[in-house]
């Protein structure tokens, strides 16, 4: 019987020490990224008569059950946090998706004095870290009224400077003859973005909607500032009151992460096949 050859994508045969030394490797990183999570969800199913900081430890709950999140609804509003927190991320999706593939577009196709500057700008933007400016965020939600509200926490996200140049970069990767060819048949601008540009992208696009549901999701710092009223709270405030509260229930807390982090998981599971298209859209030109 013949041996199984491995081979890389050039062809060439893997020696089976590093194939299974490739193999430790990513099982390693496997449990260092899933295996928290895991370890949570385990937690949260986990009974109040159950240790569970026995030593050695059980990774299996002994009778699994789901009280610890309904103890947390019956706790704290989770649910209206999760609202507010749904409707902030989904506004955030749709204002970073429209005003990142207008700004790409505008960026990677059209000819204009100043495009290598505003670029230039958004750049420089991406290098700014949000506790330099959080000040200057706050006292302009407070002149324009807007604070305790939650069109203060999304104002600022509504449009991410790293979102605008994964558009350009992905309008910039698009063969230039097609969109001439576009021209030359008598379309405009607008119909060259919405019929040709804007179908190319939608991996990027997927790629744009996962980094901004999850940034305005899982944001705690800015709401927690622009925030004081409770029925505004997100869920990510809720959850720290929880922690609070609780702060001797692990079983709680970890129910409450997981409630945190299910629509993330849902979210991807639904974009995973364009979000890994689209991560290599944009890599031919810069």
């Amino acid at each position: 019987m013949n041996a199984i050859r491995v081979t890389d994508a050039e062809g060439r045969r893997i020696p089976v020490w590093q194939l299974v030394l490739r193999y430790l490797l990513l099982l390693a990183v496997l449990a260092l990224t899933v295996g928290p999570f895991l370890w949570q969800l385990s937690t949260s199913l986990k009974g109040p008569h159950e240790d569970i900081f026995s030593s050695p430890p059980t990774f299996f709950p002994s009778e699994p059950t789901l009280d610890n999140y309904t103890r947390v609804a019956a706790t704290i509003p989770v649910w209206d946090y999760a609202l507010n927190s749904l409707k902030v991320a989904a506004t955030n999706v749709v204002t970073n998706c429209v005003g990142a593939a207008l700004a790409g577009y505008a960026l990677a196709r059209m000819r204009y004095r100043g495009r290598r500057a505003a670029t230039l700008a958004f750049v420089l933007a991406m290098l700014v870290p949000v506790e330099g400016i959080i000040i200057a965020q706050f006292t302009t939600m407070r002149d324009l009224g807007l604070n305790n509200t939650l069109v203060a926490v999304l104002l600022p996200g509504c449009i991410g400077a790293l979102n605008v140049l994964l558009m350009r970069n992905a309008f910039l990767s698009l063969p230039q003859e097609v969109e001439e060819a576009a021209y030359v048949d008598g379309a405009n601008v607008w119909q060259r973005f919405l019929r040709i540009a804007l179908p190319s992208v939608k991996g990027t696009l997927a790629v744009v909607a996962i980094f901004s549901f999850m940034g305005a999701w899982d944001d705690f710092l800015w709401p927690l500032i622009v925030l004081s009223d409770p029925q505004n709270f997100t869920l990510t405030i809720g959850l720290n009151y929880l922690h609070g509260t609780f702060a001797n229930d692990e079983r709680l807390v970890a129910a409450g992460t997981i409630i945190a982090v299910l629509p993330l998981i849902i979210l991807f599971a639904c974009l995973q096949r364009f979000f890994f298209r689209g991560v290599g859209e944009g890599a031919v030109k810069g």
